[in-house]
């Protein structure tokens, strides 16, 4: 009780509007913020240009932890009376030259590059994902099916490859339209039709992995290459481009 008391105090006290508006500083800061913010604001525009093309376009992991770095030395000697221009510009030197470094060593053994930057991966073949792969990568599979879908593709039969890149992109490389097959369905209005029991014989792909396979019997069927029974029926429509 006495806290709670304690807490309403401090709540309904007046707002110091100084420390507010301006921290422990007054406004003869202000300037000084200005010219901080424009030597950092170049220092920034200089170090993207040295990083290249690569720092710029949609970012690998370990592009990602250099543009975070660079981020974080820019921010605090902007407005941080305590926090000196010269060690932050330092730092920017320094992760630019390791980042170059690092970028050179790739180039040259593309077994130090698959270290620092991961490799791609396959999710799908041949209409069918490839579970092991798609378990070890953080990605859920309704994410998935929606990259999917943003390119135009309906079902997984359309698919010959689909590869998660180290950027985090998706390449899907399509069968041409005479040679799609019937595949799983991943619009989400034909996810929902899923089924454990087969009512009729017929072409039926299975939710969980893609396996698609000509079911002749009904009732409830398990999966010959995943082990479960959740199934919809197959669809084989061409991708529309």
């Amino acid at each position: 009780m006495t806290m709670l008391v304690y807490l309403l105090l401090d709540i309904s006290a007046p707002f110091d509007t100084k420390s507010l508006l301006f921290g422990q500083e007054d406004h003869s800061f202000l300037p000084e913020v200005l010219f901080r913010a424009l030597i950092m604001f170049v220092v920034v525009l200089v170090s993207l240009r040295l990083l290249g093309k690569r720092g710029v376009k949609q970012l690998s992991i370990f592009e990602l932890v250099i543009i975070l770095t660079l981020g974080s030395a820019s921010g605090d000697p902007m407005f941080y009376k305590d926090v000196g221009l010269l060690p932050a510009i330092f730092v920017f030197l320094t992760v630019v030259g390791l980042y170059r470094f690092v970028v050179y060593l790739g180039d040259k053994s593309s077994r130090f590059n698959r270290l620092v930057e991961g490799k791609p991966v396959c999710l799908i073949e041949d209409g069918i994902f490839c579970w092991g792969n798609f378990q070890k990568e953080p990605i859920a599979l309704d994410e998935f099916l929606s990259g999917l879908r943003v390119l135009n593709v309906s079902q997984l039969g359309q698919i010959r490859r689909a590869y998660l890149e180290t950027s985090g992109e998706l390449s899907v490389f399509y069968y041409p339209d005479d040679s799609v097959k019937p595949g799983l369905p991943i619009l989400p209005e034909s996810l929902e039709k899923c089924t454990s029991q087969i009512q009729k014989p017929g072409m039926y792909s299975c939710v969980h992995c893609g396996h698609t396979a000509e079911i002749e019997k009904t009732g409830s069927q398990v999966c010959h290459t995943c082990g479960k029974n959740k199934w919809v029926e197959a669809c084989g429509d061409k991708r529309i481009s």
